[in-house]
């Protein structure tokens, strides 16, 4: 269990207010923003830059962290503001990602140069009513040094929308990482079967835990097509990541080339995802995350909360692991381009 700080049970309290408020007609009432721009007070003229960011939830794991920042990223964009950091919970996830290379932090702004922070509710970023509220709610700002942070798991849908940035950062980071893994002249394949978190939501009928349990017979459905477009002279390995016991995956024995990685460490088994040279995922922004740092081929569910590029290296399955044959046709046209076949 984590310490408990002061700071752990604002954020809860708060938490706990913005979900009891949500949905009701309530919901903007603890929001000083909102109520400068209901009252209509007017704003400076003076030009003053202004930042937009997120949290990172430190009570969530890596890849819904990176879901918070890409999200602030974007936002920033989207409103027209500049971007400021905010370090990840984990130093050694901080360090290890490289988001925050080159950026200037709110830290800096706040006790260097003066700025204040106001906080902006959630909102649909589908809904452009609610997208013109949040911009009345800057707008009363105008000509002040302000740090705008969005609440805490502001969704996003559309992660790749900074894909350029975040990709530029982690490789900048781990030049020589995709050499140290994969030491073998092969085309190595990294599969992700999440387990862990959500194996309870098979006997407890969670939904939230059920919606992102996949069988060994989806994988496996996927790794039977993938494998049988790979030309027979092109050698190949694959690593499969997991959590629970080794004879769970028994029916993956039958390929050739496997390699079990059971309870890896988080950061090698990232980094395995980013750089591997076809990367299959799971419902778990763990492996969403390095497919979108990956330049590799990236074979993903299509029933997923998150969005996928459409882009020539990104391939979606159905829920049984199926290609659809078009799809598959362009998956081994894209593998002849990147791994020619001597024959």
């Amino acid at each position: 269990m984590g310490r408990i700080t002061a700071a752990s049970v604002r954020r809860r309290l708060r938490g706990r207010v913005v979900a009891f408020l949500k949905d009701t007609r309530f919901c903007h009432v603890i929001y000083p923003a909102w109520w400068r721009q209901k009252l209509g007070w007017r704003s400076s003229n003076k030009a003053v830059p202004q930042y937009f960011t997120s949290i990172p939830n430190p009570g969530a794991g890596i890849g819904h962290q990176m879901a918070n920042w890409i999200a602030g990223r974007w936002f920033a964009q989207v409103f027209g503001l500049a971007f400021a950091h905010i370090p990840f919970a984990s130093p050694r996830w901080e360090e290890f990602l490289g988001f925050g290379t080159n950026e200037v932090t709110v830290r800096e702004l706040v006790f260097k140069h003066g700025y204040r922070i106001v906080r902006l509710p959630l909102f649909s970023e589908f809904d452009q009513r609610q997208l013109e509220l949040i911009r009345r709610m800057i707008g009363v700002y105008c000509g002040k040094k302000i740090i705008f942070v969005c609440e805490q798991d502001q969704f996003y849908r559309d992660q790749f929308g900074v894909i350029d940035i975040v990709r530029e950062k982690f490789h900048a980071r781990h030049k020589s990482s995709s050499i140290e893994l994969y030491k073998e002249k092969v085309l190595h394949i990294a599969i992700h079967v999440r387990r862990g978190d959500i194996v309870s939501g098979q006997t407890s009928g969670n939904p939230n835990l059920q919606m992102r349990w996949q069988n060994v017979d989806y994988f496996d459905q996927a790794l039977r097509q993938i494998t049988a477009v790979i030309p027979s002279d092109i050698p190949y390995l694959i690593h499969l990541f997991s959590q629970g016991e080794r004879s769970e995956f028994s029916l993956f024995d039958r390929f050739p080339g496997m390699r079990y990685h059971l309870g890896s460490d988080e950061m090698e088994t990232f980094l395995h995802f980013a750089f591997a040279d076809i990367l299959v995922t799971s419902k778990s922004s763990f492996s969403y995350k390095p497919a979108l740092l990956s330049n590799g081929i990236k074979i993903c569910p299509r029933n997923f909360w998150h969005g996928y590029p459409q882009d020539t290296d990104w391939f979606l399955v159905n829920d049984s692991g199926d290609f659809e044959k078009d799809d598959l046709d362009r998956f081994g046209a894209e593998l002849s381009k990147r791994f020619p076949s001597a024959g």
